[in-house]
């Protein structure tokens, strides 16, 4: 009769479980499985304002000429070098939250912790748009900058309306506006080290960057490769904000990244068929980049995300 009992409080628990994440469920797939239904319009000939089903079915031609028309497969090229390009340069930077909090950790006053850790947190919060109007004010013709530099005779740099280091100047930008944002998960990782193994460093005399270079960066390495594994998951997925706020005619051809073409593609050229075409090719080679990641660091490291 216990048993009985015993077993009947295990399903009834699990129950409960399952009735606590079913919002959760529900939301995902309204929210990411539903929207899936829009990758039909690559497979008709769509046109805005029309039924789907009383456009015209094309099967697979929408993908064939992202490849075959040679205006098509000339722009897909240049904003994949463009995405390309501008991701590995943030893989490259992307080592930077984690060094930030183990510096920032080292500091011995709380206060000022705190306060740095606010600052560099909140321009995640703020839009690109107003990020871009900062960037104008400080970096523009007739911003902070060139003003300081006019002032002392040095001329004037142009930053945000050139092509020449746009990969860079965008990177930087996603560095400030995520730098304190993305160190978060470094904090939480620093506050559950063992705070034994630094007690027997300082026993044995290490020093501090001793400390901090063989405890602290080794025991956070595998939290960075984690999510350097998830973020190459979202290796084409660069947002379109960001491109849309802070391109120009100056800096088109530099700046237009996947997605930014996407939606020039759909919402400014009418070819929706098109752009959901590119976009489902996108989120297939996302997850083989993603597969492909995890297996590469399961066999090299031992370690993966599933």
């Amino acid at each position: 009769m216990k048993n009985r009992n015993h077993v009947g409080s295990r399903k009834a628990i699990k129950y409960r479980l399952f009735l606590y994440v079913l919002p959760c469920i529900a939301i995902v797939f309204i929210f990411s499985y539903l929207p899936l239904w829009g990758w039909s319009f690559a497979f008709f000939r769509y046109k805005p304002g029309k039924s789907v089903w009383d456009c015209a079915f094309v099967g697979w031609s929408n993908f064939k000429d992202l490849f075959g028309n040679a205006v098509l497969r000339r722009n897909l090229l240049r904003v994949l070098r463009n995405t390309f390009g501008i991701h590995f340069l943030g893989y490259v930077f992307s080592p930077l939250p984690m060094l930030f909090a183990v510096l920032l950790c080292e500091v011995r006053s709380k206060k000022f912790q705190k306060i740095v850790q606010t600052v560099t947190t909140l321009p995640n919060f703020i839009s690109w748009v107003i990020m871009f109007s900062l960037s104008v004010t400080i970096f523009g013709a007739n911003g902070l900058v060139n003003t300081a530099l006019q002032e002392i005779g040095a001329g004037t740099i142009n930053i945000l309306n050139t092509d020449k280091h746009v990969w860079l100047t965008q990177v930087l930008l996603q560095q400030w506006k995520s730098l304190g944002w993305s160190a978060i998960i470094y904090f939480a990782a620093i506050a559950g080290l063992d705070q034994e193994l630094y007690e027997a460093a300082m026993v044995d005399g290490a020093g501090r960057w001793s400390r901090i270079w063989y405890i602290t960066i080794p025991q956070l390495i595998p939290t960075y490769f984690v999510l350097l594994i998830m973020s190459i998951g979202n290796f084409l997925n660069t947002g379109v904000d960001q491109y849309l706020a802070f391109g120009n005619a100056m800096n088109m051809d530099h700046i237009e990244v996947l997605d930014l073409y996407v939606y020039n593609l759909g919402i400014g050229s009418g070819q929706i068929s098109y752009s959901v075409a590119a976009g489902m090719m996108k989120s297939l080679v996302a997850i083989v980049l993603f597969a492909g990641a995890n297996f590469v660091s399961k066999k090299v490291r031992g370690t993966s995300v599933f």
